[in-house]
């Protein structure tokens, strides 16, 4: 019948296991591990570090699709990868991986968190933490680890399982204490953690990259932290993760690290050599007749184009169509030498914001294609439109191109009295506007005895139809300059266009996402400019003086 009694009753307990449908709680026993029969291979005398994180992971299970049951296999890029981050030699603190759509990231970031949690590169009271743009995001990751947790007998024995909480425990082991856990961006959990490790997933559709800095200036509380970026690539080069790969390309710093997989920006999208030339798990596990179908259609439908460009390419394009091509905009940057335009013919445009959003001023000279753009934004709601806006709006700032009036609402005075000021130095003809919130800048203009040449300039396609064809001629054809303006830039990213039923084309301030407050401002002093007649040429200047 078997014992009987006190001892019986702890030999049971001690071998009892919990049902895997029911969440584990803190006081959950821990399961005795099986007998290992031989060493694994990670733990071979003689193996490098990186040695030993690739022979981990590539003795984790497959846990589902048509290789399910067998054990990973890294593939060249992610062996690659692995060797820069762990080498001997390393100082890599935060390492980015940017590669396509599908190309096995949820599998390669499972196994370097467990690498962490449990094995080689783990250590007692360890924090692993996956962070992605939402709980559903995160969530992918977290099932993965615990797919593979629960397969390992070892593995399962030592660990505490929450799925509400969506937190891994370890309870025994070498790294006992240690936690794994996802975070989400719209959490602000951040604050107060010390990783060992922490893998951002998908960063590239996060709004801003407020959990990330937080997560990197949370590593200086450990000597041999590490951080992770993997992502396809962001719509812009404002996107923090752009900022963060362009960094990392110029290599200056050495604690930073990016294996960057992508198309060549001059590469045919739709040549299979192009899409198999950067998708390097094609054939492996990547399905190619689904990837030639995607482009197929790529080519029919301008609109699905640009999210294959971006998630199966992985080139830096918004999955959005955009009003005028980033690339032509960007051939118009220059010089533009304010002190040598004084005293030029110019045209300006006002578009007046809200009391708390931007209000802009451009100046357009017509004769030097030259466009300078000033805005302003109340101080206290640089942080808000980070947040809602998803652009650097502090940065700007301080950088100068964002001038900040102290408050919640914009200082109308103090923008008046720069209108004052620049309008002084630079004798512009006119100055279209926007009637609507004029009343209370006129009111402060009079107040302050500002004359401007105020020129109403409607909203409506009379207007702005033959304003937009302006700019948007002058910017096709090279006849404009820029100076690189990064709010100027991105707010002409944001622009949507509305169109008539004759094809007329305008800004629509409702459809268009984020700001465009200072490419309409441009808009309005390019198609202010396109109204006037040149000035008439003096007659020497065609046929030079003629001497009696």
């Amino acid at each position: 019948m078997g014992l009987r009694g006190p001892r019986a009753r702890v030999k049971a307990l001690r071998y009892q296991l919990i049902p895997k449908s029911k969440t584990r709680g803190p006081r959950a026993r821990v399961k005795a591990a099986p007998k290992r029969t031989r060493r694994p291979a990670w733990q071979k005398p003689g193996l490098s570090r990186a040695e030993r994180v690739i022979a981990f992971i590539e003795s984790l299970p497959v846990t589902k699709g048509i290789r399910a049951g067998k054990t990973m296999t890294l593939l060249p890029y992610q062996r690659a990868f692995i060797e820069a981050v762990y080498g001997e030699q390393s100082s890599v603190r935060l390492a980015i991986q940017s590669i396509p759509r599908g190309n096995g990231k949820t599998g390669l970031q499972a196994g370097i968190c467990l690498a962490h949690l449990l094995g080689p590169e783990a250590e007692p009271r360890g924090e692993v933490y996956a962070a992605a743009i939402d709980r559903q995001q995160a969530g992918l990751l977290f099932n993965e680890i615990v797919a593979i947790i629960e397969a390992v007998p070892e593995f399962d024995a030592a660990c505490n399982i929450q799925r509400f909480k969506k937190l891994v425990e370890v309870l025994d082991g070498p790294s006992k204490g240690s936690v794994f856990e996802t975070l989400s961006a719209d959490v602000r959990r951040g604050h107060g953690l010390s990783p060992t490790l922490f893998v951002y997933d998908e960063f590239a559709q996060a709004r801003t990259g407020d959990l990330l800095d937080t997560l990197i200036t949370a590593q200086g509380k450990r000597t041999r932290s590490l951080g992770m970026v993997i992502s396809t690539q962001a719509a812009d080069d404002l996107h923090p993760l752009s900022v963060l790969i362009d960094d990392a390309q110029r290599g200056l710093d050495p604690s930073l690290y990016c294996q960057l997989i992508a198309a060549p920006v001059d590469a045919d999208p739709f040549d299979e050599a192009t899409w198999r030339a950067c998708n390097p798990a094609l054939d492996s596990f990547l399905d190619a007749n689904e990837l030639r179908t995607q482009a197929e259609r790529a080519q029919r439908v301008p609109t699905f184009a640009a999210k294959f460009k971006n998630l199966r390419l992985n080139l830096r394009i918004a999955t959005e169509e955009r009003w005028l091509p980033i690339d032509a905009w960007q051939a118009c940057a220059g010089t533009v030498d304010l002190d040598a335009l004084a005293g030029a013919r110019c045209f300006g445009g006002l578009d007046l914001g809200s009391t708390r959003d931007l209000t802009s001023f451009a100046l357009f000279w017509p004769e030097a294609g030259s466009l300078a753009v000033w805005s302003w934004c109340p101080a206290e709601t640089l942080t808000e439109r980070e947040q809602s806006d998803r652009a650097p709006f502090r940065v700007w700032a301080q950088q100068g191109h964002i001038e900040a009036t102290p408050g919640r609402a914009t200082d109308k005075r103090r923008v008046a009295l720069r209108l004052g000021e620049l309008c002084a130095r630079f004798q512009p003809t006119a100055i279209a506007f926007d009637r609507w919130g004029i009343a209370e800048l006129a009111r402060v203009l009079g107040d302050e005895g500002i004359t401007l040449p105020l020129r109403e300039f409607g909203q409506g396609f009379k207007d702005m139809a033959p304003a937009t064809a302006a700019f948007e001629t002058r910017v096709l054809n090279g006849a404009i300059t820029h100076d690189s303006n990064p709010l100027v830039t991105w707010s002409l990213g944001n622009v949507a266009l509305e169109r008539d039923a004759a094809g007329n084309a305008k800004p629509h301030k409702r459809k268009s996402t984020e700001r465009i407050d200072p490419i309409v401002a441009a808009i309005m002093a390019v198609g202010l400019a396109a109204q006037e007649p040149p000035p008439p040429r003096s007659v020497y200047a065609d046929r030079g003086l003629v001497f009696v």
